[in-house]
């Protein structure tokens, strides 16, 4: 076996038979013992191998971030349901990436309770009563403040994504996914509103299980109506930069959505 076999070469012999030859012959040209040689080879291919390790990891790290960052952006737009199974080698392949850094992804949302891991691949919580009953405890301690800062801060441009989001929801009559896409915008579109990242984070931890409660609730006609209601009234709040009103209507709209919850399941 060649001296500089295994030094370093990380699976790429050809590279390192060019560096050795590289090596080698300037040695040789200005008479460098071999000894010192051989240490200065080693040197230069654990250096090699340690950026090629770094590169790797990095470029894994960022294909797990984009890969965390759209699937959490589909949970909270409400494109993954009930029934959905997310399996890392199919969302590997349709990603046009290697299954480890989806995995990665997934457990993360796990963690953060988007998702919970299942026999047959990753899939919304499917949550007992009593974390229900907690979930809406949550939404009512935080999303009361979260809106009535949206009602002081808005910009023309949240009003407007706001009501985009709600006129899909109103045009939406009896087809419930297309209801379900539209309060998801309006919802989506004053959540992105909270200047606080921290408090808007906070809340959107809880998305896949605010989502959980939608699917049970959405296809009954007088939840919708009451929904409908209920994003009408708030965006006139906002628009109005009524902060008070605003808080309130949110705590009747997160009750009125554990009454119809209890109600349905």
């Amino acid at each position: 076996m060649p001296a500089f076999a295994g030094y370093g070469n990380q699976g790429n012999p050809a590279s390192a038979f060019r560096l050795y030859t590289k090596l080698r012959g300037g040695c040789c040209r200005k008479g460098i013992p071999i000894g010192p040689y051989r240490r200065h080879f080693r040197q230069e291919m654990l250096v090699q191998s340690k950026k090629q390790y770094t590169v790797q990891r990095m470029s894994r790290t960022s294909h797990r971030h984009r890969i965390h960052d759209d699937l959490r952006q589909r949970l909270q737009r409400g494109e993954v349901g009930p029934d959905v199974r997310l399996v890392d080698h199919a969302l590997a392949a349709e990603m046009g990436v290697s299954r480890m850094p989806v995995r990665e992804a997934l457990m993360q949302l796990v963690s953060e309770g988007y998702l919970e891991g299942t026999s047959r691949g990753f899939a919304l919580p499917n949550l007992s009563p009593d974390r229900i009953a907690e979930v809406f405890v949550l939404r009512r301690l935080l999303e009361p403040h979260a809106v009535a800062c949206v009602a002081r801060d808005r910009t023309a441009g949240d009003l407007g994504a706001m009501r985009a989001g709600l006129a899909v929801a109103e045009a939406a009559g009896e087809d419930v996914a297309a209801f379900h896409r539209g309060s998801e915008a309006f919802r989506n579109a004053w959540l992105e509103a909270v200047r606080n990242s921290e408090h808007r984070q906070a809340i959107q931890r809880y998305s896949g299980q605010v989502q959980s409660v939608r699917f049970a609730t959405l296809p009954d006609p007088e939840a919708r109506r009451t929904i409908i209601a209920g994003l009408q009234a708030l965006l006139q709040s906002i628009d109005a930069q009524d902060g008070p009103r605003a808080s309130d209507l949110m705590l009747r709209f997160i009750y009125d959505a554990e009454t119809a919850y209890q109600r349905i399941a």
